[in-house]
């Protein structure tokens, strides 16, 4: 069966302030050491599965030119633009309605945006599993990471060990993000994976289920997908769209549907969420410090300093984050780096909105 792609790529990335931008989100740089943007590592990553032209991205009409700009051999038709946010589940509706105009039916592979994966050949091994699964069996398959330590940032998947088909565990149930004892407790348990919102099914199951449990937007998916290369495209998306709850394919779909499978994975992965996430990807030097630009940096440690051409001197520092850009400086205690999104707030109600 023909493999297809979703890559979704119309988030904020307002945790990777003040390097992502409303005009430059996350998914749109380069977090690496190689100088590819996520995005360009993203589609690099699932060629060995689904060719260029079977690649689609969802994105904010905003980011458009980015898209045309990182990813010129992704056909511009393939490119769908979301008016407004709504979540993933109508993102990834919008997807097979489009997918499917070409292929009346297909394996759609859903990829967020802005992961990283450290093991490719692991990954494109991992996922071929899944497109096996999700053809023959016609479930809805999904990817977990086995997790190596008790993170209360990621949403967690339990799985049942006694119901295995093809190294897939069936799901029991989709759990939201528990505190450390809770997350310890899973890891320890060895049933839990984390939630890496990368999802594998055939078209005809998806959209079976958004009928089956999200009518209202199956039913608004269908007059999109009618308008398709057509007049009035433009103007039923926009119309129709903006009037879809604004829900996660988790929720929407997944803890309600059957026949969920589970897929270990175990190829690398990072949702590099935040800044603490940096000294994994690009590594840290004998003083556990991640330093980027002009820096310099004595009796420091175990701080991320990530500039561009302005000098940068770190003495006597201990567990900071500093991020230098032309217009502003963040400094941070790493403990505070799931806060910055308060920061984001306060621009917002001092009318600062020109740093965001």
């Amino acid at each position: 069966m023909k493999k297809t792609a979703l890559i979704m790529a119309g988030g904020k990335g307002e945790r990777f302030w003040p390097k992502s931008r409303q005009s430059l989100p996350k998914q749109f740089l380069s977090l690496t050491n190689d100088g590819k943007t996520m995005i360009q590592l993203t589609v690099e990553r699932i060629l060995p599965l689904v060719s260029l032209e079977d690649i689609y991205i969802a994105t904010n009409t905003n980011y458009k030119h980015l898209v045309l700009e990182q990813l010129p051999g992704i056909p511009a038709e393939n490119i769908l633009c979301e008016p407004v946010g709504r979540n993933t589940a109508p993102c990834i509706g919008l997807g097979a309605v489009h997918i499917q105009r070409k292929y009346e039916d297909a394996i759609m592979i859903v990829l967020p945006s802005d992961h990283l994966i450290k093991y490719n050949d692991i990954f494109t091994e991992t996922l071929a599993n899944a497109c096996d699964v999700a053809e023959i069996n016609a479930n809805l398959v999904t990817i977990g990471i086995t997790p190596n330590y008790p993170e209360t940032g990621y949403g967690y998947i339990k799985a049942d060990k006694n119901k295995q088909l093809k190294k897939t565990y069936s799901v029991e149930r989709f759990v939201e993000k528990p505190d450390f004892n809770l997350a310890k407790t899973y890891v320890e348990s060895g049933d839990y994976y984390w939630n890496s919102g990368m999802f594998i099914w055939k078209l005809s199951s998806i959209l079976e289920n958004m009928k089956n449990f999200m009518s209202d937007t199956y039913n608004g998916l269908l007059k999109i997908q009618a308008a398709i290369k057509t007049p009035e495209e433009e103007n039923v998306l926009k119309n129709i769209f903006p009037e879809f709850v604004s829900d996660s394919i988790d929720y929407g779909i997944m803890e309600k549907a059957s026949g969920i499978y589970l897929i270990p994975g175990n190829f690398g992965w990072d949702d590099v969420g935040s800044w603490l996430a940096v000294e994994r990807v690009k590594g840290t030097d004998d003083a556990q410090n991640t330093l980027t630009g002009n820096v310099i940096a004595l009796n420091t440690s175990h701080c991320t300093i990530e500039g561009k051409k302005r000098l940068i001197a770190a003495l006597g520092l201990k567990d900071l984050i500093i991020v230098d850009t032309d217009d502003a400086l963040l400094i941070a205690d790493k403990n505070s780096a799931g806060d910055i999104k308060k920061i984001l707030a306060v621009l917002r109600d001092t009318d600062r909105e020109n740093y965001l």
